[in-house]
């Protein structure tokens, strides 16, 4: 089954551009997802398994090494990545 999320990240500190940077940087290392960020968000695609199992890991650590944070996560079903075939 695939899935694709939204996810928007907001860390709550001052500086908070260098944990976002770092958490798509994280979310990008994972060459089996599709990622596509623009200004509002960042999208991943892929198999649903791995993509939650990606989503735990990556914000656990973003967690630790950042401090605070609000996920906002939008998740649908498929793979909606532009250019896909959608069903």
């Amino acid at each position: 089954m695939q899935l694709s999320v939204e996810i928007s990240m907001y860390p709550l500190k001052d500086e908070y551009i260098p944990a976002i940077q770092a958490f798509i940087a994280q979310l990008n290392s994972h060459p089996e997802l599709k990622v596509i960020t623009n200004t509002m968000s960042t999208q991943v695609f892929g198999d649903y398994d791995l993509l939650m199992d990606v989503l735990k890991l990556e914000m656990r650590k973003s967690y630790e090494q950042f401090g605070r944070a609000i996920f906002v996560c939008k998740f649908i079903d498929g793979d909606l990545a532009p250019g896909e075939a959608h069903a």
